[in-house]
């Protein structure tokens, strides 16, 4: 079994061919492991993390620090910091560590 496997929908031709998707800077597709969580997630516990003290909040709020807990163990960190997407990841560190960090003609490279 491939990597390949894992993902649904993959499994699709797009006319005539297998899909290949590149368009991973807006969106990935979803191995199914993800997807059976995510459903569960949305049938069982869907609420607001960190914003309420009833069942299906604490439900969620455990599931979120979890997969927190889960992140820092695999890369052996002292904390993981979760965010909504690449873009207000890079611009939490670009405010917090590149103002601290960075001068007047410094040069910064990304690829």
């Amino acid at each position: 079994m491939s990597l390949k496997d894992d993902f649904p929908i993959l499994s699709r031709e797009v006319n005539g061919h297998p899909l290949v998707y590149l368009d991973n800077a807006a969106t990935t597709q979803k191995p199914q492991v993800v997807i059976d969580a995510m459903t569960q997630y949305y049938s069982n516990s869907n609420a607001n993390v960190h914003r309420a003290v009833h069942t299906l909040a604490g439900e969620a709020t455990e599931g979120y620090e979890d997969c927190r807990r889960w992140i820092k163990d695999w890369f052996n960190a002292q904390r993981a910091i979760l965010t909504s997407g690449t873009t207000e990841a890079i611009n939490l560190v670009a405010h917090g560590w590149g103002r601290a960090n960075l001068q007047s003609g410094d040069v910064i490279v990304l690829t």
